[in-house]
């Protein structure tokens, strides 16, 4: 009973937090803020510092969003990660979600919040499975070329950019969906957040931190208005 009443409050908290992100264009940027996600296991969730503060200073420039530019770390299992709409995870290695914090993720992403993945090369096999923990017998999806999540502000007719070669794949974009909700996107063999660093870390070309920009700027718009 008591963990019914904690996810309609917090239903209703992720509404209201939404609602005012995207009808109300002049609200204060501390009002709305995004966050990395922190796990244990070995991996190195801190990977890419310097690209979340630059993806939302892009949006806040090219969307025109309020977001707070200071980005908060939280735990999987915080009930902390209740009071951000986006959280980030990244890494190369291994990831291991306790029981507890498997559920805490679940409820978080089923009480309106959202889940980005950016394979930083390594990460995918872990991922996967700490991701069976959180759902069990629902799998994630690839998403179609038509979904919205890549004809937003920006349009990719043929999904994810490359930014970085790992295995010489070609680049997909998995949706896990929760009562036809898409609560988390994973970007494959794409290395979005490597995009998002800063032009000195990978010496990345500007045409290809751009795509990395546009595509994470239409994520970002994607979550606030689905």
């Amino acid at each position: 009973m008591r963990f019914l009443y904690l996810q309609r409050f917090m239903k209703l908290h992720f509404v209201l937090f939404i609602l005012l992100f995207v009808t109300w264009p002049n609200v204060k940027a501390q009002e709305v803020q995004i966050a990395l996600l922190k796990y244990s296991g070995g991996g190195d969730w801190y990977a890419n510092p310097t690209s979340l503060p630059n993806l939302v200073k892009y949006c806040n420039t090219n969307l025109h969003t309020q977001i707070n530019p200071d980005i908060a770390t939280v735990d999987v299992g915080s009930i902390e990660i209740f009071n951000y709409p986006f959280v980030h995870m990244t890494g190369h290695g291994n990831i291991i979600l306790n029981p507890d914090e498997a559920e805490n993720l679940r409820n978080y992403l089923i009480s309106g919040g959202f889940l980005h993945v950016s394979d930083n090369y390594g990460l995918d096999p872990y991922f996967r499975r700490e991701m069976n923990k959180v759902f069990p017998g629902i799998e994630m999806l690839e998403l179609p070329f038509s979904h919205p999540i890549y004809h937003q502000s920006y349009d990719f007719p043929d999904g994810l950019p490359k930014i970085h070669e790992h295995d010489d794949k070609t680049p997909q974009g998995f949706g896990l969906f929760y009562e036809g909700r898409l609560v988390c996107f994973y970007d494959f063999e794409s290395d979005l957040g490597d995009g998002w660093e800063s032009a000195e870390v990978h010496n990345d070309s500007p045409e290809k931190r751009m795509e990395a920009f546009m595509m994470g700027a239409n994520i970002i718009q994607f979550v606030f208005q689905q």
